[in-house]
């Protein structure tokens, strides 16, 4: 008794002091989002392009400078001293001249014309940063949909590891009951043996079964950046831990109209085709080095060798530049031709997309359909199987059949719920995927 008191007064201070941390969906989701590095660069590279869309309007603006001088010289004219001329001393003095000039002057040069290049670059700079944003999204989208897949994937093997300690359980209490029966001679020791091999290949099966989700956890927990060393477990979404609460959604017979959503709402197929407008702005930018230029400047400059006549002697200019391009080695020509295969290139780009978000949507389609009837099937096996084995059980206690029948209807009892269980995951899973795959899964509702 003494030392159930003191091994329980251990175990308490033990959960104390290291308890355990449970993870819902929500946090899981929300640590994804926060301590992705790769989420983090992203929104610090929507930095530059901002910086970029402020640059390309500040081209319209006058470029503006400023210089300003001050200069000092002393130079020796005459080095002086005494003279004898005809026998006469003349004493000459040093004749030393000092100088100081200031300086002052600005500019300002305006373009006037380009060759529309600038008007492109700000339509281009813009698109980059929206593309970029849309990029952003799409990224926390994937990163939202890749943290609630592991979430299931941990939790399914939980679940998995339950059904395979229930099997484990139901097969020693049947190789007691077979011992015992045993003992008083209603059955024989062949039965004993083979209940004992079962019993110990469940044992193996729960052991494989649990380094699966000790395996599949840690890997998860690697994976949000989490320490796996901590004992961290993870909230259990199921009902009484057998049931997920499920939300059956209704398929749209019209897998054409699914397409168009997806190709509506997915921000990934939105940058692509911002990246290629961005591309024909670029074939503009190129083809502005045919075309002259014109730009107007200003001047003015004040320099005095007083300090306060630094601004009442001074010179100002102002005049028009123009700059007809003739000839330019072909560089011209060829900038055009990077533009117009970049502007091609980005082009194939979205079409390829186009066709991936097609082939994705047909394919989370059927396979969401297929997981419906199957999620519906599995769950009627588990009640027959069931039942089933307490009929083998209850005829093998009265002598009606083998014990061999009794571990079919058991083994064919634990693939059922084995099958129901991954049934449901698997279709939460295809839920959040069609979400995904049209682009409006919700990432927001986690931060």
């Amino acid at each position: 008794m003494r030392k159930g008191i003191i091994l329980g007064l251990i175990i308490f201070c033990v959960v104390n002091v290291f308890p355990q941390k449970t993870l819902s969906l929500s946090e899981v989701v929300k640590i994804a989002l926060q301590k992705n590095t790769n989420i983090q660069k992203t929104e610090q590279g929507i930095k530059v392009y901002e910086s970029g869309v402020k640059s390309a309007y500040g081209s319209f603006l006058p470029s503006i400078s400023a210089n300003g001088g001050w200069g000092w010289s002393r130079s020796i004219q005459n080095e002086g001293g005494d003279y004898f001329v005809n026998g006469v001393n003349y004493t000459v003095p040093k004749k030393i001249s000092q100088n100081r000039s200031y300086s002052a002057g600005a500019s300002a040069n305006i373009t006037l014309f380009d060759g529309l290049a600038n008007f492109a670059n700000v339509s281009r700079s813009e698109n980059s940063l929206e593309a970029a944003k849309y990029s952003l999204d799409r990224a926390k989208q994937n990163l939202t949909y890749q943290a609630i897949s592991g979430f299931y994937d941990v939790i399914n093997a939980k679940k998995l590891m339950d059904v395979k300690e229930q099997d484990l359980k139901w097969n020693q209490k049947n190789y007691e009951i077979i011992l015992e029966r045993n003992k008083l001679g209603n059955v024989t020791l062949a039965d004993v043996y083979s209940q004992q091999v079962k019993v110990g290949n469940a044992e193996l099966e729960l052991i494989r079964a649990k380094n699966n989700y000790e395996t599949g956890k840690s890997e998860f927990l690697y994976y949000l950046g989490l320490d796996m060393i901590e004992d961290f477990t993870f909230e259990d979404p199921t009902v009484n831990g057998k049931d997920l609460t499920i939300e059956m959604i209704v398929l749209d017979p019209n897998l054409k109209s699914l397409v168009e959503k997806a190709l509506t709402n997915r921000s990934d197929f939105k940058s692509a085709k911002l990246d290629y407008q961005g591309a024909i702005d670029g074939i503009t930018i190129a083809k502005a080095g045919h075309l002259p230029s014109l730009s107007n400047y200003y001047s003015y400059d004040s320099k005095v060798n007083s300090l306060n006549q630094i601004f009442k002697s001074y010179s100002t200019s102002v005049g028009l530049s123009l700059n007809i391009p003739i000839f330019s080695g072909f560089s011209v020509e060829n900038r055009v031709q990077q533009a117009q295969v970049e502007a091609k290139n980005k082009e194939l780009d979205v079409n390829d997309l186009e066709r991936l978000i097609k082939k994705e949507m047909q394919k989370t389609y059927l396979d969401l359909q297929a997981s419906e009837k199957r999620l519906d099937v599995s769950k009627n096996n588990v009640t027959a199987a069931e039942e089933n084995r307490k009929i083998e059980q209850e005829k093998y206690a009265l002598g009606a059949t083998m014990l061999l029948n009794v571990l079919i209807a058991n083994s064919d009892y634990t693939n059922a719920l084995t099958n129901y269980v991954n049934a449901q995951f698997e279709y939460v899973k295809l839920k959040e995927q069609l979400e995904y795959s049209l682009g409006i899964l919700d990432y927001k509702k986690f931060e």
